[in-house]
């Protein structure tokens, strides 16, 4: 199961973000999870949100550059090692991920979102390895 990921981006100066989040609140675009990442001139924006497509929509009225993209959102035993025994599985196959970031950790769970080089081929992996993956409902309801 793919979830879609907003990309936003923005210029590496005081109060974009803060445009860029107001945009989404102002449509009714609730923020699941976020990852910035930045350069000298300016930021990536990373998204999972509750309406992608409609956030998106939104952002390009206002002016705003972004895309959607196919990323796995995956829950893991929250126990030493069990990202690096699923990364070891999904490296053996021959798929790169591309970058992650985490969402949150409960007693027993972490949720994470991946990006990979090949997005059909994570999914056949994270199922073959019985990996939970999630939609942005599923993490929603979480």
């Amino acid at each position: 199961m793919f979830a879609k990921q907003l990309t936003v981006f923005i210029e590496n100066r005081s109060g974009r973000l803060s445009e860029v989040l107001g945009v989404l609140r102002e449509n009714d675009v609730n923020i699941l999870s976020m990852s910035l990442a930045d350069t000298t001139e300016f930021g990536l924006l990373r998204l999972i949100v509750n309406n992608a497509a409609h956030g998106k929509e939104m952002l390009s009225q206002k002016g705003f550059s972004s895309l959607l993209s196919d990323v796995s959102i995956i829950e893991i035993p929250h126990k030493v090692g069990s990202l690096q025994t699923l990364l070891a599985a999904i490296d053996a196959k021959g798929v790169n991920i591309e970058y992650m970031y985490g969402l949150s950790i409960e007693a027993d769970h972490a949720y994470v979102v991946l990006k990979s080089s090949d997005a059909e081929k994570l999914e056949k992996i994270l199922a073959e390895q019985k990996v939970r993956t999630l939609s942005c409902q599923d993490l929603s309801n979480i």
